[in-house]
């Protein structure tokens, strides 16, 4: 719960923010880390003191629901020549360490991250006759927070958020988000380690897609191109009613182009997704998946978990950068998110019963398996192929119901376990398969798309790819036999 009053105004534990004025015994008692992007906060907005902001009433420390202490809302006047335009820049207080004492975050030095490194930005468009910043983007900005603090997982520039409905809740068409520098907030250093400040910008539905298939600094770059669609500064229009491929139908061929030289830089989600040993005897009781120790349930042991991130990080030279798995969509909103490496292993399991150690659970070659996904992540297999395989990257779906988790491996990728002559290989719950025996130039990129009609229906209760399809396209020449 929030409320919304200027930041001047006295309140039990958040003091008015700081300035050139303010009496020096005051400043003393201000929290550093607050004070320190204040300072940037007034280096950029000298005439606007005393902002109104969003508070949460109870602190997240002391159990309140927002992560978020502070959300400063600014009245920033663009530059017409420049064709940016007036808009109000909203400011996060709060995923950095404000205060330094380990309420919220570990102080672990200054010369690292403060806190989890960053605080969320957000311009939004201001509209004629506008008096006052609508309040929708502070709660968006705490659900992000939310994330971020529950799962450990950080933002990067270049990342992009599946939200799934209008940001503002109404029927606008921008329904999900990128995230890049913010273009005026410079990185702060604090007593506490350095802060930046990433931005949100509001993107429809087909720009996601393109961010998926490409990546996301690729798409932010076209969007600065367009002025009605954010221009140099991102500046989020919730009235939008047309893509930058509507506007500039060119604009696509751009994208294409990049998706065939580049690839694409998603290399990982979250989903409702299974997999089955064909392999095993129905009669025959031990589970291929794991090794169960007495009574306890299986889990990703913590080496595993730390050599699945080891390959989506070390596995790709060209894009070094792991992908944040999306979240439950019925928990965040519809928060879907692509990210940098975290400070938690987004592969970890968050239960609480013990891991199956690493020297108990013995890797086994697989004669045949059955994949099951449901309808978000089956429709990004061509993704996998056209996007990852296709350029000798990795895709891997992480089930956000257990500790299972399936990758896609081409030919050389390091740090995998399934090889040329052994493709289907499992240790524990997570399998791997390998493109094999073609390597990935030989997969036929121009039959990727009949991906489509060798699936079956998509259905939203999920799918299951059955051992036929897959068969069908090994015999095309266009997919190793993954599922046969």
């Amino acid at each position: 719960m929030a409320e919304l009053r200027p930041s001047g105004a006295p309140g039990p534990t958040a003091p008015p923010a700081p300035g050139p004025t303010a009496p020096p015994a005051f400043a003393s008692l201000f929290p550093p880390g607050l004070h320190a992007i204040y300072g940037e906060c007034r280096r950029l907005y000298p005439d606007q003191p005393n902002p109104l902001q969003v508070t949460a009433i109870v602190k997240y420390w002391l159990g309140g629901p927002d992560p978020l202490d502070y959300v400063s809302m600014y009245r920033n006047v663009g530059s017409p020549s420049a064709n940016i335009p007036e808009h109000w820049h909203y400011i996060s207080f709060g995923l950095s360490d404000l205060y330094g004492d380990n309420r919220v975050h570990e102080f672990t030095g200054t010369d690292g991250p403060s806190g989890f490194g960053f605080e969320l930005t957000f311009r939004l468009k201001r509209e004629t006759g506008e008096s006052a910043p609508p309040t929708w983007p502070a709660e968006l900005m705490q659900g992000l927070a939310r994330y971020v603090f529950q799962s450990e997982n950080t933002f990067c520039s270049g990342d992009h958020v599946s939200w799934h409905s209008p940001l503002d809740n109404s029927e606008s068409r921008i329904q999900h988000m990128l995230l890049t520098e913010d273009p005026q907030m410079q990185p702060v250093q604090t007593p506490f380690g350095v802060v930046t400040f990433l931005q949100i910008v509001g993107v429809c539905t087909e720009e996601l897609h393109a961010a998926q298939q490409w990546n996301g600094q690729g798409i932010l770059e076209l969007l600065r191109t367009v002025p009605v669609a954010g221009g140099p500064w991102l500046i989020t229009d919730m009235r939008r009613g047309e893509t930058i491929f509507e506007i500039d139908p060119h604009l696509q061929e751009r994208v294409d182009k990049g998706i065939e030289t580049d690839g694409s830089n998603l290399s990982g989600v979250s989903a409702k997704c299974a997999w089955d040993d064909l392999s095993r005897p129905p009669e025959d009781d031990e589970d291929s998946r794991s090794i169960c120790v007495g009574a306890q349930p299986r889990r990703l042991s913590g080496k595993d978990t730390e050599q699945i991130r080891e390959t989506l990080r070390r596995g790709l030279e060209i894009n070094s950068k792991p992908v944040l798995p999306p979240i439950n969509p019925q928990r965040q909103n519809g928060l879907t998110h692509d990210r940098a490496p975290s400070r938690k292993d987004s592969l970890e399991s968050d239960s609480s019963t013990a891991i199956i150690p690493h020297e108990l659970i013995r890797t086994r070659q697989l004669e045949s398996v059955h994949l099951k996904f449901n309808q978000e992540s089956g429709a990004l297999i061509p993704l996998c192929l056209r996007g990852r395989l296709l350029h000798g990257r990795h895709f891997t779906y992480k089930s956000i119901t257990g500790d299972m988790a399936i990758t896609f491996v081409s030919t050389g990728v390091e740090g995998a376990f399934a090889t040329e002559e052994h493709p289907y290989a499992a240790h524990g719950p997570w399998l791997q398969s390998q493109a094999a025996p073609w390597g990935p130039r030989e997969l036929r990129e121009s039959q990727v798309p009949e991906l489509h009609r060798l699936f079956p229906q998509l259905h939203h209760n999920g799918v299951s790819v059955p051992r036929e399809s897959i068969q069908e396209l090994m015999h095309r020449g266009c997919l190793s036999p993954v599922s046969c």
